[in-house]
């Protein structure tokens, strides 16, 4: 977890390198999305992220502003704390499911507690620099960055919601 001063100095190692390596950075170390995503998710993924952006004015054709926003990951929003998370490579997927509920449970208890969290995959794109700020040792891997603070309400982006499948879409009940 960085805050105050600490939180500022790995921003200020991320800024100078935004316009030129943004948005891939120094490379995603795991693959957030297959690279093939099939159908639906890959329309799905697609639309959210043109009703995101939608949402605060930034056109599809303006990249340089999506590149500007996207960039806003790695200053976590400009919330006050930076979580971030990592898990041991040995590990596989049953464990890294368990790390998604472990990174829920922070941002409902963050909620409990009147605070607000974005977890940040995105993180995984600066990863040998996360890594050697954190001095993080060679056999954990750099999962997800989570801001934590305050959101502000009236922020476009915070009052927009994806659009949901419905229930029925993925899930089946059977004997209710």
């Amino acid at each position: 977890m960085l805050a105050g001063a600490r939180l500022e100095a790995l921003k200020d190692q991320l800024r100078p390198r935004f316009a030129k390596e943004l948005p891939r950075g120094e490379g995603a170390e795991y693959q957030v999305y297959p690279p093939n995503l099939k159908e639906p998710y890959y329309t799905r993924r697609f639309r959210v992220g043109e009703q995101l952006y939608a949402s605060i004015g930034i056109p599809r054709d303006d990249r340089p502003g999506r590149y500007r926003q996207f960039g806003r990951n790695y200053l976590f929003y400009d919330a006050p704390v930076g979580i971030f998370v990592s898990v041991d490579r040995i590990m596989g997927a049953p464990q890294w499911s368990d790390l998604g509920a472990f990174i829920q449970n922070v941002s409902l208890l963050a909620r409990a507690h009147g605070l607000h969290t974005c977890a940040q995959e995105a993180w995984t794109s600066w990863h040998k620099t996360v890594s050697a700020f954190l001095k993080l040792p060679p056999e954990l891997i750099l999962f997800c960055g989570i801001a934590l603070g305050h959101a502000d309400d009236a922020a476009p982006i915070n009052r927009w919601r994806s659009e949901r499948e419905p229930v029925e879409a993925f899930a089946r009940f059977e004997g209710f």
